[in-house]
Parts: structure tokens; C-alpha cells; sequence
């Protein structure tokens, strides 16, 4: 009967160590964010450009040069998007589309990386200073290093073509 309560106290010590531990789903997100990282994407969470979602998500952010910014857009996945908002490529809509048209080759690039990301990518957002996707993270770093290269290719396609066209004006100053 001892060695029963010796086993039960020694169960009672170790489940809380065993919460602790991280789950399957947590090791395979940290390993995908250190080794996106580890490739030059900037990772954070924070809350989508989404009306109505206040949750943080995962954004995964690839840097314009400051020499180089880059234009605004915002491109969402239809399931988020309100059927007013102008088609894209199938299953995405223009929230915000570029002030001046992409040149065709850099169009069409965007055109195939949006048909092959996953279903959880929900928006595709640049403005000035990244590139930036945002998605629920439901692959591993070998999945997702395939977009690796679409995706810096894009970006370097589309550094230095602002929407704005940059001129700064001194403050006081009216603008002509």
C-alpha cells in the first residue's frame, strides 16, 4: 500500500513538469519562425489588417532598403474579403490596390505566388517599409522555404515603387 502513495506523489511531482513541456504543434512553430528568421524574414505577432480581428497573428516580414521603399497595397483571401472588393486572382481581392499598375512580369509573379500559398495565408500587405504575409503558420520550414525565393524575388521587384512619389516638403512649407 506504501509503494502505492510513493507512486501517486511521484505523479503528483511530475505532472506539472509534463505540462511544461512544449506540444508537437509549438516545437514545429518555433522551428519554422527560427529558421525563417534565420533566412531574413522578420517574424512578429501582431493584429491583421482585417476589420474585426483583434487577435495577433503571425506576420512574416521580408524588408524594403530605405533607398528602396516599396508601394502599398493589401491583398486579401476571399474568405476575408467582402465581394465589393475588386478581384485579384482567384481567391484573392485587391483591399488596397497599388496607386501605379506593376509591370506585367512582376504582376504575374504575384499572380502565381498567391495561387500556391497555403489556404491559412489571409492577407499579403506592402507598404513603404515590407513586404509582409500573414498567415496561421500550418507548415514546416521545408514547405515553406519554397516560397523563400518567389517571395524576395517580389520584394526586390517591387523596392522602388513607392505609391508616394517621395518628394518631402519642409515643414510650413505648402505643397505645390
Amino acid at each position: 500500500m506504501t509503494w502505492l502513495f510513493i507512486l501517486f506523489a511521484l505523479l503528483l511531482v511530475a505532472s506539472p513538469v509534463m505540462w511544461l513541456r512544449p506540444s508537437p504543434r509549438q516545437r514545429r512553430i518555433s522551428a519554422l519562425r527560427n529558421a525563417a528568421i534565420k533566412a531574413g524574414v522578420t517574424v512578429k505577432l501582431e493584429p491583421p489588417p482585417l476589420h474585426g480581428i483583434e487577435t495577433a497573428m503571425p506576420a512574416y516580414r521580408w524588408r524594403y532598403s530605405q533607398e528602396r521603399p516599396g508601394p502599398d497595397f493589401v491583398l486579401v483571401r476571399d474568405d476575408h474579403a467582402s465581394e465589393v472588393l475588386k478581384p485579384f486572382v482567384h481567391g484573392w481581392r485587391w483591399r488596397q490596390e497599388t496607386l501605379r499598375p506593376l509591370p506585367e512580369a512582376l504582376e504575374t509573379r504575384l499572380k502565381g505566388l498567391l495561387e500556391r500559398l497555403p489556404l491559412d495565408a489571409v492577407v499579403v500587405e506592402s507598404h513603404r517599409y515590407a513586404l509582409t504575409l500573414w498567415w496561421w503558420e500550418s507548415q514546416d520550414f521545408p514547405r515553406f522555404s519554397t516560397y523563400l525565393e518567389d517571395f524576395v524575388a517580389l520584394r526586390d521587384g517591387l523596392a522602388g515603387r513607392p505609391d508616394s512619389g517621395g518628394v518631402s516638403v519642409p515643414l510650413g512649407q505648402p505643397r505645390a
